[in-house]
């Protein structure tokens, strides 16, 4: 059984509501909804011990695991929450962090969290309040999801497309006010500063 299936199914076997569920876990109702629902698949792992203990079970259990060293999937780096990316200043600039977070990350990099405003990216399950994980770097492969300054304004975040000169950010978003950036770049600096690699951090 999916982890999402099992927690609703357990939540209602004990006989609690999604309100109060949430409320002892330190999420919202509606980030809880989206664990049961699949839409969020990738549910932190803070979170999901938080659950097992309010659900007298275990994280290996909630998750369906079987004979696993649970050790090996804790968190392992700490990275700065960046509450934006603006130009003329530092990347980790005091005023640009506003906490910290551990999280489990592969290999070698450098990494920041940078929290999510609006809704250009919802339709990819890129909701306002995630905490997205970035890797810092200056070239992506086209479809990927990145953080993109445009001639020296604040940052944003979408799937980054590269034709020649020709750079175009589309948005996934149901929200038809959102329509795809098309920048030519000898006219207007467009720059890489990392490419999303996790979308399972909640900021509440």
């Amino acid at each position: 059984m999916k982890t999402g299936s099992y927690l609703k199914a357990r939540r209602k076997e004990l006989g609690l509501t999604l309100e109060k569920l949430a409320k002892s876990v330190g999420v919202t109702r509606q980030t809880l909804s989206r664990y049961e629902n699949g839409v969020i698949t990738n549910i932190p792992m803070d979170k999901i011990t938080r659950l097992a203990e309010a659900m007298h079970t275990t994280p290996a259990e909630l998750l369906g695991w079987h004979d696993v060293d649970f050790r090996e999937y804790q968190p392992n780096q700490r990275v700065p929450i960046l509450g934006r990316i603006s130009a003329g200043l530092p990347l980790y600039a005091e005023e640009h962090v506003e906490g910290f977070v551990w999280v489990e990350v592969n290999g070698s990099g450098e990494y920041f969290a940078l929290r999510v405003k609006g809704d250009s990216m919802d339709a990819a399950h890129i909701f306002e309040g995630n905490l997205l994980i970035v890797r810092k770097q200056d070239i992506v492969e086209n479809g990927e999801i990145a953080v993109v300054m445009i001639d020296g304004n604040d940052a944003t975040v979408k799937r980054f497309y590269r034709q020649g000169s020709t750079i175009t950010l589309m948005p996934q978003s149901t929200n038809p006010e959102h329509l795809p950036q098309i920048y030519d770049t000898t006219k207007t600096p467009v720059h890489i500063i990392g490419k999303v690699v996790k979308n399972e951090i909640i900021f509440e």
